[in-house]
């Protein structure tokens, strides 16, 4: 069908472009209809979900909870809230509220619905993440947050009572938020009936699901209570408009699947008509590796791939201006390549893909409760993951997808359905949250999924360390309450509240904002300029005292862009470490908490990282060559990370805040720390154990 246009003007867009999903462009700041043909009501009509859209709000109106599964990119995120808003759910002061598992599909998600209802992000449409809310209590109708955040808002409000409706998307995620929330919803449905549930998600299997939520307990009915509301789920399928997706496999296994990843995109640049093309890769560094091989490749083969090429990455640690660049749509004669996380799978609907190269790889949480590592993997995918993945491709017009595995491997060896995060995940932080809110049963708490008895244990265990809960499993007056009240993990909320008998809290808060953000550094492909760019900070103590070298430097600098690229760190990180800091300032002065600076007294800092991570202790083998490393507490091997400023230092007592696992476990952010000092902060966890004296050279 050909196609013609003035020169220089903006692309008209064909009305069957609009396939449903959330459609981000970089508008005009005239209204939308600059669009040539569809103005944002008549695109709003042409998504699946509008002709359910008296079905969807009257089983709102007679059930309590309704499942609606809609594949993504039928516009069930954007619409559903709008709808509810019209017929009237947020009437008289009420809120409707809609959660999502990812940062980055709250913040887009809410930007593109302020823009459809022609209102001001922040005013009647708003959103809440961790460390940023912008929403207004007197106007804001209509909040997207997190399911996290939507659990510490229970903290204050454990019936969530401004509330009329609440609407779980993307549940088929099974993140651990989601399945704590979902817990908790069904408890609160109990005490207020009248709250409304919808479960929305791409994938889920909707009959356990609605099992779930039957509540076969009869209640008293209460006064003035709608007798004909009904207990039972509702379930209403909404298809997407997708079209044909023809899917390839290779035919023999790859060894090399980044290669692979980039031989296939070049092919595809080379072969195929126009179209984007969106890449499933683990996570930011596969990407960026990625979008370096293919724009070095571009340039090299000198053919017609070299230009007309425009590689983006999109993972959550972006910055705001390079989402905005994935999200508009590609300049004429160009062809967008897209490498995303599987944030792309689900949450995040990108308009003009037309070729979907699935990996069959993603980044996934393991546990191990026995010895207490908790690892990103990098996974093979379930069915219904390459479903989602292949499904990308047909939004606009029929696509194609690659798979950079067997058909015989999808059809006999894949799993069918991921195992929620529940099930593979430190509980330390899910216990904690439920004790504050007051659930003490938690081994009889309702969970969609039950987590593992061992799990649960070691949690138990480590928060008792801590001093977070007393012998009776409650929480502990004050610490346990201050941990739960920080919006951090346990071990750094008691790093902090540590900090303030230790006159070093300034500094502990500094740590706890570095450690909140991804990296401070920007990844480079020459990795010697980084560490010489580190050199400059590094202190002996570890990588906690660089980060506040890192900090004062930025501080002085008058938070410099161009100090911090001179000194390869990540500006927008930077940025983001000060609003962070900000808060947990606030935090802490509600706590009580006296904001104190031990100027340069690095030896109270370090003990008060280690109150907080002693659990996390090392000790160098002796007469290790290779900076073999023991933990205390499970005799585990590891090393320090190459990235830490203590990599081949190799000091004799460590402390790290995290594990990671490639070939081997490495210590992530680690510090090093006297022995004694292990006693004074966790007696009752160190005392079985004979802390060796350190032997000296």
């Amino acid at each position: 069908m050909a196609q013609f246009w003035k020169p220089g003007t903006a692309k008209p867009r064909l009305l069957d472009d609009e396939e449903g999903g959330v459609l981000f462009y970089t508008a005009p700041s005239s209204s939308s209809s600059s669009f040539g043909y569809a103005s944002l009501e008549s695109q709003r009509q042409r998504l699946p979900v509008f002709k359910y859209r008296t079905s969807i709000l009257y089983l709102v109106e007679t059930h309590s909870t309704t499942i609606i599964v809609g594949e993504t990119g039928s516009g069930k995120t954007t619409q559903i809230p709008q709808y509810l808003k019209e017929a009237g759910w947020a009437d008289g002061g009420r809120i409707i509220a809609c959660t999502q598992p990812r940062r980055l599909a709250v913040q887009s998600v809410a930007a593109r619905l302020a823009e459809e209802m022609g209102v001001k992000l922040g005013e009647e449409v708003g959103y809440t993440i961790r460390f940023e809310d912008v929403t207004n209590s007197e106007l804001t109708r209509i909040k997207f947050l997190t399911d996290g955040v939507l659990l510490r808002e229970m903290m204050d409000d454990p019936l969530l009572s401004k509330y009329s409706v609440i609407m779980v998307d993307e549940a088929h995620e099974r993140s651990l938020s989601t399945d704590i929330l979902l817990g908790l919803l069904k408890k609160i449905q109990r005490r207020r009936p009248e709250l409304r549930l919808i479960i929305a998600s791409a994938t889920i299997e909707a009959k356990s699901m609605a099992e779930f939520f039957h509540n076969r307990k009869r209640r008293p009915q209460l006064e003035g209570e709608d007798n004909r509301l009904q207990t039972e789920p509702a379930i209403l399928s909404v298809e997407g408009r997708g079209y044909n997706v023809q899917i390839f496999y290779i035919e023999e296994p790859v060894s090399d699947y980044l290669q692979a990843t980039v031989s296939t995109v070049m092919s595809i640049h080379d072969k195929e008509p126009m179209g984007d093309i969106l890449v499933f890769l683990t996570g930011q560094d596969d990407i960026d590796t990625a979008v370096q091989m293919i724009t070095e490749q571009a340039q090299n083969s000198g053919s017609k791939s070299s230009f007309g090429m425009i590689v983006l990455p999109l993972y959550s640690g972006l910055t705001r201006s390079d989402q905005d660049l994935v999200f508009s749509p590609s300049p004429r004669g160009k062809r967008k390549v897209v490498i995303s996380t599987n944030i792309a799978e689900t949450s995040l609907t990108l308009e003009g893909i037309v070729y979907v190269v699935d990996s069959g790889f993603s980044k996934q949480r393991f546990y191990n409760p026995i010895t207490d590592i908790e690892n990103l993997v990098v996974a093979p995918i379930s069915k219904a993951s390459a479903r989602q993945r292949a499904g990308r491709a047909g939004r606009v017009r029929p696509g194609k997808c690659y798979r950079l595995y067997m058909e015989d491997y999808f059809v006999n060896e894949m799993s069918s359905h991921g195992i929620p995060e529940m099930q593979r995940s430190n509980l330390v932080s899910t216990v904690i949250q439920l004790k504050a809110l007051g659930i003490d049963n938690i081994l009889g708490f309702d969970w969609p999924a039950s987590p593992s008895a061992e799990a649960m244990v070691r949690s138990l265990e480590v928060l008792y360390s801590l001093g977070v809960l007393d012998d009776d499993a409650k929480l502990t007056s004050p610490v346990g309450f201050q941990v739960a009240e920080l919006p951090l993990d346990p071990m750094v909320s008691k790093m902090i509240i540590a900090s303030d008998k230790l006159e070093c809290s300034e500094e502990i808060i500094t740590i706890a904002a570095i450690l909140s953000v991804q990296s401070i550094w920007i990844s480079v492909k020459g990795q010697r300029e980084l560490d010489e760019a580190k050199l400059r900070f590094a202190a002996s103590e570890g990588d906690h005292v660089t980060f506040l070298n890192v900090y004062r430097g930025f501080l002085q600098s008058n938070k410099s862009s161009k100090w911090c690229h001179k000194n390869f760190i990540n500006y927008h990180a930077m940025k983001k470490v000060m609003e962070v800091r900000e808060q947990l300032r606030r935090v802490a002065q509600r706590l009580g908490l006296a904001l104190k600076s031990c100027q340069n007294d690095m030896q109270v800092l370090r003990k008060a990282v280690t109150a907080g991570f002693f659990a996390n202790a090392c000790r160098l083998e002796a007469y290790s060559h290779n900076g073999t490393y023991k933990t205390l507490r499970g005799s585990q091997e590891v090393y320090i990370h190459p990235s830490s400023v203590l990599f081949r230092v190799n000091p004799k007592w460590v402390i790290y805040h995290s594990l990671v696992s490639t070939d081997r476990q490495y210590m992530r952010n680690v510090i090093s720390i006297d022995p004694s000092w292990l006693r004074e902060a966790a007696p009752h966890f160190y005392n079985k154990q004979p802390l060796n004296p350190p032997t000296h050279h």
